[in-house]
């Protein structure tokens, strides 16, 4: 046990659906009874369903989590991945004392510093010297400690010109840093950050990386990291969870886990699609389906590596933009991008026309242009890529097998010729078929 950092053991957290509580006076009294006078469990706790954001509730609690076990040794950096909803922010408000379980316990060594959301223990009217004093007090810090990592903290922030100005002046990006440059500058046994350095530029997203692994390579530091960058987790973590429905789905390595989560997420039968509702997408565009198709024009998840795999999408046009792009991107079971095409590659004659309201359009890969494996597809519509619309991770797999005999496509064209990442021209068309 000397070397666990931290011991989850069974824990749950209930909540009741719109409330406070139990949401009446007269349980919340019956439950205190029940449970402090009488000594017996929770009777609350016996009822609630899992936490499915996709279904419509039955029952008026629900558990964001649900039996959680497993622990983190010292100087492990643990990445916690899963959907919106499957309880990783609330595992780590649990960790970082926010809120209570209502079954189970923590077990935790050290002091933990936690960066759960942007501007995290600080306070508006305080300049950014005064919250860092501030934040390392509470941490269990004194003043001479705090004094000594000063410009360090200040330094790697990037704020000093602002360091005396109230922190409600600052800017999102300005707040994450400086919030992370104290967790991570402070000494804490634990680090615990959850997916606030979305908010950071790309270059304060690469220091706050390098910091993570110098702090558990260099000085045991345990480091537990959420975030939806799958390439962020594969560089930064040594092992990662996987949560689905507030339960553990998958503890493993890295490479491992997240290949699963992406076949997990995605639909096995070749399609996803949504309503208007939930559609991806803002005012200008929403995407309605995406679909994989054969040249028989089938929905299928799985081709030989000689056939045409006909990509489809379906969208609505709320806003017709000149500058609209429609594309998406092919990612290799490593989350590396080995294909990007845009609905307006080539010469503009080729482009299939877009208009107001429904779309249906379809991108041929050619044959033979994958290996055997799993491959995924990650959509992409931008406003002549200056503002992104829909910039996913992926949502949809497809398994590509090859056929005996049949040459790859890398070795029947020159080296020359052959495509980067992003480069290959592929042909576009308003799809008119019928499934």
């Amino acid at each position: 046990m000397s070397d666990i950092a931290i011991k989850f053991e069974n824990v749950s957290k209930q909540y009741r659906l719109g409330s406070i509580g139990t949401g009446t006076l007269s349980h919340d009294l019956n439950r205190w009874w029940i449970m402090n006078v009488q000594g017996k469990p929770d009777p609350y706790l016996k009822i609630g369903q899992v936490n499915d954001r996709e279904n419509k509730s039955t029952s008026e609690y629900v558990w964001a989590l649900n039996d959680i076990n497993f622990e983190v040794k010292q100087g492990e950096v643990l990445g916690i991945i899963g959907k919106n909803g499957a309880g990783k922010s609330t595992l780590l408000k649990i960790l970082s004392r926010v809120t209570t379980p209502s079954t189970g316990k923590i077990t935790a060594k050290g002091r933990i510093a936690s960066l759960l959301e942007v501007g995290t223990g600080f306070h508006p009217e305080m300049t950014g010297r005064e919250n860092i004093f501030m934040n390392g007090s509470i941490m269990g810090m004194t003043k001479t400690e705090i004094k000594s990592k000063l410009d360090e903290i200040v330094d790697f922030a990037g704020v000093e010109k602002y360091l005396d100005t109230p922190v409600k002046r600052y800017s999102s990006g300005m707040t994450v840093r400086l919030g992370f440059a104290i967790a991570a500058h402070l000494e804490p046994e634990i680090l615990v950050v959850d997916e606030v350095l979305a908010v950071g530029d790309a270059e304060f997203q690469k220091k706050a990386i390098g910091r993570m692994q110098h702090v558990s390579q260099t000085q045991g530091r345990t480091v537990l990291f959420v975030s939806h960058n799958m390439q962020a987790i594969t560089n930064l973590c040594s092992r990662v969870v996987l949560l689905n429905r507030g339960g553990v789905a998958m503890d493993s390595d890295p490479v491992n886990v997240i290949r699963n989560y992406l076949m997990f997420e995605s639909l096995k039968e070749g399609s996803i699609t949504w309503n208007e509702e939930t559609a991806l997408g803002d005012s200008i565009i929403k995407l309605l389906s995406i679909k994989l198709q054969g040249e028989d024009n089938f929905v299928r998840s799985h081709f030989f590596s000689n056939s045409i795999i006909r990509v489809q999408l379906e969208f609505m046009i709320e806003k017709l933009d000149d500058d609209l792009v429609v594309g998406f991107d092919i990612l290799d079971e490593n989350n590396s991008i080995i294909l990007r095409t845009y609905h307006n590659d080539g010469h503009p004659e080729n482009w299939p026309k877009l208009k107001l309201g429904f779309n249906k359009i379809a991108c041929d890969l050619p044959a033979g242009f994958f290996n055997s494996g799993t491959y995924y597809i990650s959509p992409k519509f931008s406003l002549h890529f200056k503002k992104w619309i829909i910039n996913s991770d992926p949502l949809l797999s497809f398994e590509v097998e090859i056929n005996h005999g049949v040459s790859p496509f890398w070795n029947r064209i020159s080296k020359s010729n052959r495509p980067g990442s992003s480069a290959m021209i592929l042909p576009w068309k308003v799809n008119d078929n019928e499934e």
